[in-house]
């Protein structure tokens, strides 16, 4: 039975083809894309029309293949959205979530309703461009998009809504807005009100595997398809990977490393305390009604920043290369927190960490190697830090990490991790989003029976490669204390805002 995935990331996008046999999973991919931000005047922007363009292309190259699936799901990054006029068009390019003019709105909504009530009536972590504090900072601005608008799209609901005509938000990414209630399991009516904003823009939320509308007759006409089902999948990517972990116990944490890393458990109901709020972490929406216990970390977004600047430098390196360099530099010299707000823009990534390891008193890397090296040891260092808290959070206690997604092929990050924490690393599968995005096709459609079913065949049909811990306990334990004082962690500091 095949299925089609699109998995659209902060950098790049791909739609790939699964196929589920009697030998398990197989997968091919049929396209993959760039997906650029785009600076117009002092706004950055996603190229959402670009995106769509890249689908039909998809689509396009499904139908030359002569492969006809039985249905297609989308998922991709949170927060960001859309916003449809009376006549269902599109009011604007979205924004991006790194665009300058939510700077500050995330502090100014928290003096008004205080970082508790908010977090009490939405569980999501406090970050300066969840959809919240982007729709404050377009209603303070009297941006004339809100005047025009009429309904509320996440990014892949929208890419769903130009393929199908049906306007339609799904549970996994609406959870990432800091707008949905999940102990009321809807739009939060009152905050959304507080800001200003129609709560009629927000349509009624769908779990993970409920079809929502076939292919408009003008894209089969053009394309020359068959009609195919469109299915509303765990849209946030996170989401996705999460369906993926091949996980053999229902007790389990994990890691989905790329541009942003994310670590978590998975439990049937939310953690909303005041020690979930003072630790920062966040409870997102997950396949099968289940919830996302988990803390965005900065991720590789740090070292791909960097090459990006290296490049425009005329300095531009190989990943092998920066990689090789980062193994023979010399070991804990530079630490940092990669959550610390200096590394959210876009910019200067380099002179940025060197500015931190001045003011934090350590030596300062000048060299790529020394550069590379501090940010995979200051992620390898943080996510020790996050699964500390996660068992803490949860109760539990896990003999290992999961790490899935495009960042395990960063070897010596997954040997890195498994170093500091002294547990070992299962890694795989690289393409987790789109494969937990099949996955939840297939349960839709009754292949599966559930997701404990699909993650046995998904850890049958992929390898997973596991890390044990090296011999280096005592050095990775001092560094672990020197990454803590450095970075002055404590649960007080981690929301950046008032309690």
């Amino acid at each position: 039975m095949g299925v089609l995935a699109y998995d659209l990331g902060a950098g790049s996008g791909r739609a790939i083809l699964g196929q589920l046999n009697d030998r398990g999973i197989e997968t091919r991919e049929i396209h993959r894309f760039k997906n650029e931000p785009v600076k117009a005047g002092e706004r950055m922007h996603w190229d959402i029309l670009r995106l769509h363009h890249e689908v039909l292309q998809g689509l396009t190259l499904v139908k030359q293949q002569a492969e006809v699936p039985e249905s297609l799901g989308i998922d991709s990054w949170g927060v960001d959205f859309g916003l449809l006029g009376s006549n269902g068009e599109l009011l604007g390019n979205p924004y991006h979530y790194r665009d300058t003019q939510f700077n500050g709105l995330m502090d100014m909504v928290c003096q008004e309703l205080t970082a508790k009530q908010v977090f009490e009536r939405t569980g999501i972590q406090f970050l300066p461009f969840n959809t919240l504090y982007q729709l404050a900072a377009l209603k303070r601005s009297a941006s004339p998009l809100l005047r025009e608008a009429e309904r509320f799209l996440m990014i892949p609901d929208l890419l769903r809504y130009f393929l199908t005509g049906e306007a339609v938000n799904e549970f996994t990414n609406a959870t990432t807005t800091q707008l949905y209630n999940p102990v009321l399991r809807q739009w939060d009516r009152e905050l959304l009100a507080h800001i200003g904003v129609s709560d009629q823009w927000f349509g009624d939320v769908v779990l993970p595997g409920t079809p929502v509308g076939q292919l408009r007759n003008s894209i089969r006409n053009d394309i020359g398809l068959a009609s195919i089902p469109v299915l509303a999948v765990a849209e946030h990517d996170t989401g996705s990977a999460v369906v993926a972990v091949p996980a053999t116990e229902r007790s389990f944490v994990y890691l989905s490393c790329g541009t942003w890393s994310l670590m978590g458990t998975e439990l049937d109901q939310p953690v909303i305390s005041a020690e979930s709020l003072a630790l920062n972490f966040t409870n997102e929406g997950g396949a099968g009604g289940t919830y996302r216990l988990l803390k965005n970390i900065m991720g590789l977004w740090i070292l791909q920043e960097c090459m990006r600047q290296w490049e425009r430098e005329g300095q531009g390196i190989s990943y092998a290369s920066l990689l090789a360099k980062a193994e023979t530099a010399p070991a804990f010299t530079s630490l940092f927190d990669p959550d610390d707000e200096l590394f959210l823009p876009a910019g200067n990534m380099t002179e940025r960490i060197r500015q931190y390891c001045r003011k934090t008193g350590q030596l300062v890397p000048e060299d790529q190697g020394s550069i590379a090296r501090a940010i995979l040891e200051s992620l390898a260092l943080k996510y020790r830090r996050v699964l500390q808290w996660t068992e803490q959070l949860s109760g539990q206690s896990f003999g290992g990490l999961h790490m899935v997604g495009g960042g395990i092929q960063n070897e010596l990050l997954c040997q890195w991790t498994a170093n500091s924490i002294g547990k070992p690393v299962w890694a795989g599968p690289a393409e987790g989003s789109a494969i937990g995005n099949m996955a939840v096709q297939w349960i839709a459609s009754g292949a599966f029976k559930d997701i404990w079913e699909a993650r046995r065949v998904i850890r049958d049909s992929f390898p997973v490669k596991e890390y044990e811990p090296e011999d280096n306990r005592k050095a990775w334990e001092e560094a672990y204390e020197l990454f803590v004082r450095i970075t002055a962690i404590t649960p007080e500091t981690e929301t950046g805002s008032e309690v």
